[in-house]
């Protein structure tokens, strides 16, 4: 069973065992507007915690996507090359990111769960 957890950058990532698929959340979709562009990583790449993961580009801004997690990427979500305004139509869904090989779930502590992602957005 997958659990969703997020970062107060506005990412997502969803882990399954040691697999975990990353992305953007509704709201820094929405925040964004009309998204023209998304940059993904390289099959194989290592990415750190709260590194720079990938970038994003859209009719109001550019934005670097931090890695949730450590991992290396194992798969990436090509789609969103061809497709990039999928991430308005389904953030947290359709238009997953990128999926690593998680390094360390202690890591997954430092994040929120969908009920704290939400009270967090609250205070904004």
């Amino acid at each position: 069973m997958s659990v969703i957890y997020f970062t107060k950058e506005h990412e997502w990532v969803k882990v399954d065992g040691t697999s975990a698929v990353c992305g953007i959340s509704e709201h820094a979709a929405h925040e964004l507007g009309d998204v023209t562009f998304v940059e993904l990583p390289t099959i194989g790449k290592q990415v750190k915690q709260e590194e720079v993961m990938a970038a994003i580009e859209s009719v109001k801004a550019a934005s670097d996507i931090y890695a949730p997690v450590s991992g290396t990427v194992v798969k990436v979500n090509n789609e969103l090359e061809d497709a990039p305004e999928k991430v308005n139509e389904s953030a947290e869904e359709a238009a997953w990111m990128v999926e690593l090989e998680l390094a360390d779930t202690g890591e997954l502590a430092k994040l929120m769960t969908r009920e704290q992602y939400d009270d967090y957005l609250k205070t904004l």
